[in-house]
Formats: structure tokens, C-alpha cells, sequence
């Protein structure tokens, strides 16, 4: 517990020096509850005390406080406080340590708590979460703390990628706990992961070994679908790009180096499909679908084509089994799909779709799912709010079809995908709004950025 004090307290003398410019005569009010939390926020306190920070606890379980740690305080000659002179204190506070519920913790805050909520304006630190947020799946049923920074130990929660919003900047600090850690339920890539896996030519390598990579996109009226997902796999470094739609007049305009035909029965080989941004939910979209679920390598089905899926389920019997499939619904088309809307438990429901389908699924939002129909899921947390914009998602399943070309495992190739996708986003973005024909124009760039590191 010391050990893990410790570390929030270097993360809250951080937070002061940035909010404050000072530590030192800087003012912190811990919110104590019962159990080990309370107990770090003490310990932490007691830390604090010794940097020269004026430490006052509020204990909204004054007999379940920590015994060691509310000593600890005392001893450093930290204040205690009542509920009753929290509100007080609260507003004078340069900031607030979160200490009130843990991990096993379930529901909105008490009564008791939810009342100083209105009197916080400081940044928190939490311990662990916010309290008030589920640990499991991040959702808020009533009053919450919504933190600054979070602190926790060991490795991430799912809360930390699941509700991003209300943890702020997550903080992970080795205490030990590794050996005693099991499989984690949710996995991140980070960089080193995302280039290690991005082919790249090599000197061997040739058009057809770096991949070939067909979409069947757009149509007379949704052309602009078909350019951004050809273009974002000819940028992807996609060996050979073939297009067969009727936008191939458009495609050709924009990207000379993609083969453009009018039909998918024209396209020639490929070694993975693209298919549904744009091409309607017609009679010829579905016909479209059905030859490519056929071809016998792997897909990316995306927009239209989960449509088309949820409306002629028998079109999926086109498919040969075991051939990889890489579904990429929002929560709309993901609802349209499987007949239900993700919920609140959105890992069970991406999970249980991966399983019904026998595919990857990709399931967009602030934090994308991905799930394999062996259990495993990847969440992928978005810079900012960047990719909220039309054609974005054009330009991920181009990306996503390129790296199924290259020989990927789907739900890597999904992953990565994704991961380059939110970066490139916040390139091109810098702090503004751009469309997606920015994003795709940054995808060069995200992809030096995960390589530099192999």
C-alpha cells in the first residue's frame, strides 16, 4: 500500500506543480472512504505532508477509515475533517485526491458523497477509478467523480479504455503485481506493437507479395466511398490496389496507380476484398456481396454490406467456412446485425457477435472493439473526437483490407488498422476538425511514426 501511495502522490505533486506552478504551501483534500482506497489516499497524504502541502481529509466513514493510514496522516500532522466542513474546505482545495470507493465497488456514489460533488473545482486524482464508474464495463448510472488523472496499479481496468472521458489521463504504476496478474480480459497495441506488425517492402518483395488488395466500393451516388477506401489502401502500402465498382472513373482520377474496373466479375485476383462503403443495399449491392463473400480469401465488410447482412441473412452462405471475415458495424449497423444495440455492456456484445458470425468484429466508438471469435478483444481509445466525421469510415476498412492482404491475422490486422487510423486522425487534425480526405492524407505519416520504433 505504501508503495502505491507513494506513486500518487509523485502523480498529485505533478498535478500541482502544473495547476499551481507550486507544491510546496499547495492545498490537497483527500475524499477517504472505507477499505484499501481510503487507505491510499491517506498514505498519499502523509507523502504530501512531507512536501510542504497543507493535507486535509474528509472521512465519509469516519469508523471504517484506514487504521494505518488515517495514523499516518495524523502523525504528518495531516487535518481530519467532517462531512460537514467539506464543502468548505472542497472549494479552497488546489486539489482533490479520490479516495472513496474501490475496485469492487458497484453503482453510483451514496448520498453522502454525491453531495460535495457540486463543490469540487479543483483537478482530481483518483485512486484506482472514479468513483461512481463501474470497474468493469465504465458506465455511470447516477452521480460520479469525473477525474483529471487517474491512478492505478498492476495494469489497466477495463474502465480505463472502456470511459476514457470520465478517467482523464490514466497513470500506470508498477507495484509489483505482475507475477500474480493472469490473462488480461481487454488488450491495447501500443507502437512498437502497431510497426512491429505494418509490412513493409523488403528487398525481395515485389506487387504481388506485398499484397493485393480489391474494393468493392461506391457507387453513381456515393463515389467519394469508393476514392477514400482505395486511396487509404494504396497509402497503406498495399502491393497492388484493384478497384471494380461504377465509381472507377473517379478512382482512376484520383489514384492512377489502382487497376479500375466496372465489376467485381472483371477485377482479376486479389488476395483480400474490401467491400460496402457506398454501394447501396439494392439488388446489385447484395449481388456484389454475395461474389465476394465467394471468392474464397479475406473480407472486410463494412457499412452497406452489414445492411445487407441483417436484411438477407442467406447471403453470408456465400461464404466458404473458416475463410476470414472482418466485420466493422457502428452501433447502428452493429444493432441492424445482430438485432440488439451494444449497450452498456459493449465487450460481452462484441464478443458474443464475434462468436454468432465467426468473425472479427470491429465495433467503432471513442473506445473501438475488437473481438476475435476465439474471446480475445482489443480496445482501441481514440485521440479525440477526430474520426467523427463522414468517410472516415471509408478510410478504415481501407486500411484494415490492406493489412488482410498482406497476410495478417484478421484481428490484428483489425487492431493495427485501427490504431493507425486514430493516429492519423490526430495528426491531420491538430487540434481542429478535418474531413476524412485529411485523415487518409495523414496515413503515411502514422505509419512512419509506429515504424520508427523497429
Amino acid at each position: 500500500m505504501q508503495r502505491a501511495a507513494f506513486g500518487v502522490a509523485v502523480q498529485a505533486a505533478d498535478l500541482l506543480s502544473q495547476h499551481t506552478g507550486r507544491v510546496a504551501a499547495s492545498r490537497v483534500v483527500l475524499l477517504v472512504g472505507a477499505g484499501n482506497n481510503g487507505g491510499d489516499a491517506l498514505w498519499a497524504g502523509s507523502f504530501l505532508r512531507k512536501r510542504g502541502v497543507g493535507v486535509t481529509a474528509v472521512l465519509l466513514k469516519p469508523e471504517k477509515a484506514h487504521p494505518a493510514g488515517l495514523a499516518a496522516l495524523r502523525r504528518a500532522a495531516g487535518r481530519v475533517v467532517t462531512l460537514e466542513d467539506a464543502p468548505r474546505v472542497l472549494e479552497a482545495a488546489d486539489l482533490v485526491i479520490d479516495g472513496i470507493v474501490g475496485l469492487s465497488a458497484r453503482g453510483p456514489l451514496r448520498e453522502d458523497a454525491a453531495s460535495l460533488l457540486d463543490h469540487i473545482s479543483a483537478p482530481v486524482l483518483a485512486v484506482d477509478l472514479p468513483s461512481g464508474v463501474d470497474p468493469d464495463n465504465g458506465k455511470v448510472d447516477g452521480p460520479a467523480i469525473t477525474a483529471t488523472r487517474t491512478v492505478t496499479f498492476g495494469a489497466r481496468k477495463p474502465l480505463h479504455v472502456l470511459n476514457p472521458d470520465r478517467c482523464g489521463e490514466v497513470v500506470l504504476i508498477d507495484i509489483g503485481l505482475g507475477p500474480e496478474l493472469g490473462e488480461p480480459d481487454l488488450r491495447q497495441l501500443d507502437a512498437v506493437e502497431v510497426g512491429a506488425a505494418w509490412p513493409v517492402p523488403g528487398p525481395q518483395d515485389n506487387k504481388y507479395s506485398q499484397g493485393v488488395t480489391g474494393i468493392a466500393a461506391g457507387s453513381a451516388t456515393y463515389p467519394g466511398a469508393a476514392v477514400l477506401a482505395t486511396g487509404s489502401a494504396v497509402l497503406a502500402t498495399s502491393g497492388m490496389v484493384r478497384y471494380a465498382g461504377p465509381a472507377a472513373d473517379a478512382v482512376r482520377a484520383r489514384w492512377p496507380e489502382v487497376i479500375a474496373t466496372g465489376s467485381v466479375t472483371d477485377a482479376g485476383r486479389v488476395q483480400a476484398w474490401v467491400v460496402g462503403p457506398g454501394i447501396g443495399t439494392g439488388n446489385d449491392g447484395r449481388s456484389v456481396l454475395r461474389h465476394v463473400l465467394s471468392a474464397g480469401v479475406p473480407v472486410c465488410a463494412d457499412a452497406d454490406a452489414t445492411t445487407l447482412m441483417s436484411r438477407y441473412p442467406d447471403v453470408l452462405d456465400a461464404r466458404d467456412p473458416g475463410t476470414p471475415l472482418v466485420l466493422t458495424p457502428h452501433a447502428g449497423e452493429f444493432e441492424r446485425l445482430t438485432g440488439a444495440a451494444p449497450g452498456e455492456d459493449r465487450v460481452g456484445a462484441v464478443k458474443a457477435a464475434a462468436r454468432r458470425f465467426d468473425a472479427v468484429v470491429l465495433l467503432k466508438g471513442n473506445t473501438t472493439l475488437i473481438a476475435a471469435p476465439d474471446g480475445r478483444v482489443l480496445a482501441n481509445v481514440a485521440r479525440g473526437s477526430w474520426l467523427a466525421t463522414a468517410g472516415s469510415g471509408d478510410v478504415l476498412s481501407g486500411l484494415v483490407g490492406s493489412l488482410l492482404a498482406a497476410g495478417l491475422d484478421p484481428w490484428l490486422a483489425a487492431g493495427a488498422a485501427a490504431y493507425v487510423h486514430s493516429l492519423a486522425a490526430d495528426l491531420a487534425a491538430r487540434g481542429v476538425p478535418v474531413p476524412a480526405g485529411a485523415v487518409e492524407a495523414a496515413i503515411p505519416d502514422a505509419i512512419r511514426r509506429v515504424r520508427k520504433f523497429c
